[in-house]
């Protein structure tokens, strides 16, 4: 089966074709990071119309890399949800149109299942079960995935997530947009230990989180500092770094223990920060777990993992896949309300 993947949820137009016996055939991928860079932030309405200008030479792209033609897609699957409604709009419009066209069966996708399941495109993909951290701008969750479509929420974000107050601070710090990758390059060039910043919900007994306090103690230790220096930046950007990290890690690790579970899988924008992936590798090797990350290619958004995570989801359960062109979006939409037909 031949599954067209349509990933339009924010800020990068995704389209990818993934064939249930050969693997992942192609992949194609445009960031508007440039185009929203001047706004230091997502403009929704600019993203929805970057959408449309990209996503057909994008499909003609995919299908010219694998040696396809339209007709030999047996099924398309898109981002239903969640993310920006106009994105998704895009998406879901393109994917019904060339659904209706060709006489295919479509299916909507959690993009957030897509991150979950991105991990296995990977060479050495992870067996079920295992915990699933999502880090990424707008998500920040602990799940235990037993299989396709069967997730159990342990713990989520009970305000900004780890991305969100990676791009605040980012702006705090006088840093571009994206704030992730700048943070991090930043604090490669501090001291540890120069300033103290709170680890919230540490010790909380549960495997939530909460980063907006983290996100303010930069704000007030930024402005205690006045025309703040070089070396003050990069020491106030590890120390948040170094905090961030330290809860992360801290929670995977007590979700391992709860759940009995000996593998963890990151996925997610985060999931690329290289002093989260040194954090977490070593504390799993004390705890003899594994860790799997997908690969820097599939952090972020792309659509891959939707044309991936569909296939998933349709071998799993024929039935899902529709052929009423009629179609809607799920701008909100929680991952744990996930099931598969008879589940």
């Amino acid at each position: 089966m031949l599954v067209l993947g349509i990933e339009s949820s924010c800020d990068e137009t995704g389209l990818a074709l993934y064939d249930t016996d050969a693997g992942l055939l192609s992949h194609a991928l445009h960031s508007q990071i440039a185009m929203h860079r001047d706004y230091g932030g997502v403009v929704p309405e600019l993203a929805s119309r970057d959408h449309i200008r990209r996503v057909l030479p994008l499909l003609e792209q995919v299908l010219d890399e694998a040696g396809r033609q339209r007709r030999d897609i047996d099924a398309i699957a898109f981002t239903q949800g969640p993310g920006l409604a106009g994105a998704l709009l895009v998406g879901a419009s393109v994917a019904n149109a060339l659904g209706f066209a060709l006489g295919v069966p479509m299916l909507g996708v959690h993009h957030l299942e897509g991150h979950l399941l991105s991990p296995l495109l990977t060479a050495d993909p992870p067996e079920f079960p295992f915990v699933a951290l999502l880090v990424s701008g707008g998500h920040t969750q602990l799940m235990e995935v037993r299989g396709i479509g069967d997730y159990v929420l342990l713990g989520e974000t009970l305000d900004d997530a780890a991305g969100e107050a990676f791009d605040k601070t980012a702006k705090l710090l006088g840093l571009g947009y994206p704030g992730g990758p700048e943070v991090s390059r930043l604090a490669d060039f501090g001291v540890p230990g120069a300033f103290d910043l709170p680890r919230p919900m540490l010790h909380s007994g549960n495997l939530d989180f909460s980063f907006a306090g983290l996100k303010t103690a930069v704000l007030t230790q930024s402005r205690k500092l006045g025309n703040i220096c070089e070396q003050d930046r990069a020491n106030l950007a590890r120390a948040f770094v170094d905090a961030i990290v330290d809860v992360l890690a801290a929670k995977s690790m007590a979700a391992l223990k709860a759940t009995g579970h000996k593998r963890l899988v990151v996925a997610g924008g985060v999931g690329a920060n290289r002093q989260l992936r040194e954090r977490l590798d070593e504390q799993a090797r004390r705890r003899r777990a594994t860790v799997s990350y997908p690969d820097l290619a599939f952090c972020t958004d792309n659509g891959a993992m939707i044309a991936f995570a569909g296939a998933m989801r349709l071998q799993a359960a024929p039935e899902l896949g529709r052929r009423a062109y009629d179609y809607g979006v799920t701008p909100r939409w929680e991952l744990s309300e996930l099931r598969l037909p008879g589940r």
